[in-house]
């Protein structure tokens, strides 16, 4: 039986902004707890927790990292998630993984864009919130208006659980609002009124309480034991906490609160779908089938592959076997693990609520189920920054290819792809940063240097009126020789359009045979008559057709929405074969083609852009210039507004530079593919002059 019965775990996320201090209040409180012998600092390099060679160069968490301890008799899982917005993913996922969220605030700076998304993602997922007030003993701190944002921005429902004795240099200590008795005369607010407010809050948490709380009686400790892991876990109450990790001041208030009101794992509803396709919901129990969802993925240089999960139902001992989706035997857990920071500490049995690793499960993802039940997927952000990445080194594309399949592994907002028409593997990320992040690990890691250029936009050619025309092709040079001659009529055949209507009796009375191919919505019209071209030679015909198109005519980007007719030919009794009339198809369809007003069509993308409201018009205006088309706007809630448009994935290729630079790091935008529309006139001839000048540098 696993160590910890469920009601006993707390497992709470760090989050936040970036420096707001997390990483270092999570070193002050491992070394309190005896967990590590130094008390190591981020600025310092020597962190505990922040121990990945490009988190020391950059003083920065990178990726979640996992602690825990023994606090009065209850095991704490505390995650340490990064504070940049670039690296969001490893944040979502740690928020998936755990069951209170403590959104951690820099007094000085108040809430900043990080600090508002983690606090929204929390609420989303049905978890206990805290909101820790840190660095209290910074300069030009004004308590009351941080107190007042935090209100505004994250709710009424936030009220102070204590009250801080000084501020600046003088914050030496906090006093609990559960008792105001202990409150020296430095305290910033009137704490027998915080006192008062807190408690009206706490009990509106239970009918019954509150009943009793209006005729007079108080809660005891026992009572608000009971009492305000009910009303966190509602949301009828976010305590506030204030702190100095840097100070060591607040900090063992804090694990007090957390002790006495975080959310234990049976408390938050969590749904499963057994085989059946039952849906039901997860009670924690330790007797149950096995129910686990993997939430992050290592790459470690020492264990390799690490999958951490978080059990919800059953339990699972060293030596047993997982049943996983796609895996035949299960998988055998060699040995469980409880993570330390960067050590992984054996663990012979973990129950429900438990946080545990494996090593070297290849059949683990991020996202897997572990157990024959399934459970929603989490949903990571969509990455929107992409690089065109090659290798440094010639010979180096193996070994780029395993490197960037781990890191896609590792990273569930990284994407990499080969595009089937530019050609170039592209990378995508959630910001250069992060890309440029990334390219160090591949570097320091895998020992492959790439180079980055933007990404090629993947136009399309088309036409836009009706053509007719014909090639020849003849070619004698001793011996058989080639001949094939084709003559085409070429139509534009919009996206949607149905074959069957366009290919009538009327238009077409010699109509033999037609069928589409969607990858180009090409549709192949056979209209010859008396045996000028032999039936064996159509399939040459249509392969040198699409050869073409693949190659494109204009510009070297692919051909679309193109219907052509072939009606007419001519053949050799001994030169003509195959080739020729490849040949021959291929050169009929780009002279027809320049004949037929050809155009290019570009990637139009649908964008969600979300930023403060006092942006509205600055983004709207910027929107104009780039060719964007407003469709709408929506409340997001928090002072945010979400504009809806439509623009050209052109102009939106460094977007997210500079909507960081329109709305100070606070706006975000996510894009969808919506369909190709005719480009400009002008910005065709660029694009043409541009592909010519690569074609030129090419030879």
């Amino acid at each position: 039986m696993a160590k910890y019965p469920v009601e006993n775990i707390r497992n709470i996320a760090l989050c936040g902004h970036c420096g707001a201090g997390k990483t270092t209040m999570l070193d002050k409180i491992l070394h309190d707890q005896g967990v590590v012998n130094h008390n190591g600092t981020v600025d310092g390099g020597n962190s505990y927790c922040d121990f990945d060679d490009e988190e020391k160069a950059h003083k920065y968490t990178i990726e979640t990292k996992l602690t825990h301890f023994d606090y009065k008799g209850k095991l704490f899982n505390l995650l340490d998630t990064p504070g940049y917005p670039d690296f969001i993913g490893q944040t979502i996922g740690a928020i998936h993984g755990v069951d209170n969220v403590a959104v951690f605030v820099n007094a000085q700076s108040g809430i900043e864009v990080n600090t508002r998304r983690v606090f929204n993602a929390a609420g989303k997922a049905g978890l206990g919130r805290f909101v820790i007030l840190n660095k209290m003993d910074g300069d030009n701190i004004k308590f009351d208006e941080l107190l007042k944002q935090i209100k505004d921005v994250f709710g009424s429902e936030c009220f102070l659980m204590n009250v801080p004795l000084g501020v600046g240099s003088k914050f030496h200590g906090v006093a609990s609002v559960l008792d105001p008795a202990g409150a020296g005369a430095d305290a910033l607010v009137d704490v027998a009124a915080a006192h008062d407010e807190f408690m009206e809050q706490v009990v509106m948490a239970d009918d019954e309480w509150m009943e009793k709380f209006l005729e007079g009686e108080i809660p005891t400790e026992a009572d608000l034991a009971k009492l305000l892991p009910k009303a966190v876990a509602t949301g009828t109450v976010i305590p506030v906490l204030c702190t100095s990790g840097k100070a060591g001041v607040g900090i063992t208030e804090m694990l007090d609160a957390f002790a006495l009101a975080s959310v234990a794992p049976n408390a938050v509803a969590r749904m499963a779908t057994n085989a059946a396709g039952e849906e039901y919901e997860m009670k924690c129990d330790p007797n149950a089938t096995l129910v686990a969802q993997v939430f992050k993925t290592r790459s470690d240089p020492f264990v390799q592959k690490l999958s951490f999960f978080r059990i919800y139902d059953g339990s699972l001992k060293t030596g047993d076997t997982m049943t996983v989706p796609g895996s035949r035997k299960g998988v055998k857990v060699a040995q469980l693990f409880q993570m330390q920071g960067p050590q992984n500490v054996p663990l012979d049995e973990a129950g429900p609520g438990y946080i545990v690793s494996v090593a070297k499960a290849e059949d683990l993802q991020t996202n897997t189920v572990i157990g024959t039940s399934t459970m929603a997927p989490i949903v990571f952000p969509t990455p929107m920054v992409s690089l065109a990445a090659t290798p440094k080194s010639r010979g180096d594309e193996g070994k780029l290819s395993g490197a960037l399949a781990k890191l896609c592994e590792e990273d569930s907002t990284f994407r990499r792809t080969q595009d089937p028409q530019t050609k170039e593997l592209v990378i995508t990320g959630m910001s250069e940063l992060h890309l440029q992040i990334l390219r160090e690990r591949l570097k320091r890691r895998d020992k492959v240097e790439i180079e980055t250029k933007e990404p090629k936009i993947p136009y399309r050619e088309t036409i836009q009126v009706k053509a007719e025309g014909s090639y020849r092709h003849k070619k004698q040079s001793g011996g058989s020789g080639q001949f094939g001659e084709v003559h085409i009529r070429m139509y534009p055949f919009p996206e949607g359009t149905n074959p069957e209507e366009f290919c009538t009796k009327d238009k077409f009375p010699t109509l033999k045979d037609f069928h589409m191919d969607p990858e180009f919505n090409f549709l192949w019209i056979d209209t010859v008559t008396q045996g000028s071209i032999s039936d064996n030679f159509k399939p040459a015909i249509e392969k040198g057709f699409k050869e073409r198109m693949t190659k494109g005519v204009i510009a070297g980007f692919m051909v679309q929405n193109v219907a052509v007719e072939l009606f007419f030919g001519k053949m050799h009794d001994v030169d003509s074969n195959e080739t020729a009339f490849k040949t021959a198809g291929s050169m009929c369809f780009r002279n027809v083609f320049q004949s037929a007003r050809p155009t290019l069509l570009e990637p139009i993308v649908k964008i969600e852009i979300t930023i403060p409201s006092d942006k509205v018009g600055d983004i709207c205006s910027d929107l104009s210039t780039r060719r964007g088309r407003q469709n709408g706007m929506e409340n997001a809630g928090g002072g945010m507004q979400t504009i809806l448009a439509e623009i050209p994935l052109a102009e939106v290729t460094t977007y997210a530079r500079a909507l960081a630079s329109m709305t100070g790091g606070q706006g975000s935008y996510s894009i969808e593919f919506d369909r190709y529309d005719v480009v400009p006139g002008n910005i065709i001839q660029d694009i043409i002059a541009k592909h010519k000048m690569e074609e030129e540098e090419e030879e």
